[in-house]
């Protein structure tokens, strides 16, 4: 394929990624007409077609999507190495993307950033919240932030936040007519929120660990999220028992607004990790990152 077309192959990633022609014309800076003429123009030149198109959504057809997995590693290593070369700038610049939980982006990841954005002007941070397992290679991030339990060996990984546990609470109000649970299998019968996982699609089963034994309890109820936020504040509210991380809900506690049930059986998690392909090249930027989240009593770990 002719050097001078790249930026097609460029523009495709972008509505591949995107799944719609009028959000990647706005990334680009082009019109949608336009984006639309370059893609047709590079599906006659490949022969191919690789998208599928509808009046709401776009989406890749098999050629396409092996085309967008090929793409993409291969411009995040171009990105990368470019990045690299502002090792011979004065001060470290260049745009970091990094996935990462909604929970893990307000306790740890946004609190220690926002002062790099002041130090150092010329980085630029793209945070994009997910609560899914994403690939971070296929998907064009830098890293993602995620549990150590959930990260896969052939990552490196970097400490950035302490243990944590998750806890069940709910509103005096809801328990005022109803028996506290005393152990987890009390809670079938219970109105309890549910917690809908991105990656998968089913629903969390509440894991409690008590003096060795392990527990899980498939729980019912009215609610269900993807997110812990709101799960608090339908609690608040009254609707159920939810099943959070402790940080969330520890002031409601200490106010009155949560009851805190099961306490002995709430488990421990060890706390979030950057992680990043071991084979990545490290920008001066990146590094700055993962200086400024990682954690003091933390280990790095391959």
């Amino acid at each position: 394929m002719a050097r001078e077309n790249f930026n097609d192959l460029l523009w495709f990633l972008v509505v591949a990624e995107e799944r719609s022609l009028t959000k990647a014309a706005a990334k680009i800076g082009v019109t949608q007409s336009t984006l639309s003429h370059t893609i047709k123009r590079l599906e006659t030149r490949m022969g191919l077609r690789l998208l599928a198109r509808t009046t709401r959504s776009v989406s890749t057809t098999e050629a396409g999507e092996r085309l967008r997995q090929s793409l993409a590693p291969r411009i995040a290593e171009i990105e990368t190495d470019i990045a690299a070369l502002t090792a011979y700038r004065d001060k470290p610049s260049g745009t970091v993307r990094i996935t990462v939980s909604d929970h893990a982006f307000e306790s740890v990841v946004w609190p220690k950033l926002q002062p790099v954005l002041s130090e150092y002007p010329d980085i630029k941070l793209e945070l994009s919240r997910d609560n899914g397992l994403r690939n971070i290679v296929e998907d064009g991030f830098d890293a993602g932030v995620r549990l150590g339990e959930s990260l896969e060996k052939d990552m490196i990984a970097v400490r950035i936040g302490p243990d944590w546990r998750l806890v069940a609470v709910g509103a005096p109000t809801y328990f005022a007519d109803r028996t506290i649970p005393r152990t987890p299998q009390d809670l079938i019968g219970h109105n309890c929120i549910n917690m809908r996982m991105t990656t998968g699609g089913g629903l969390y089963a509440w894991e409690f660990q008590n003096h060795g034994q392990d527990v899980r309890v498939r729980v019912d109820g009215q609610l269900i999220f993807n997110s812990s936020y709101p799960m608090v504040d339908a609690a608040i509210a009254g609707y159920g028992i939810a099943y959070v991380p402790d940080n969330l809900v520890m002031h409601h506690i200490a106010a009155g607004r949560l009851q805190l049930i099961l306490d002995p059986w709430s488990p421990k998690f060890a706390g979030y990790y950057l992680y990043y392909p071991s084979s990545r090249q490290n920008s001066p930027a990146f590094k700055v990152i993962v200086d400024a989240l990682r954690h003091q009593a933390g280990r790095t770990r391959v």
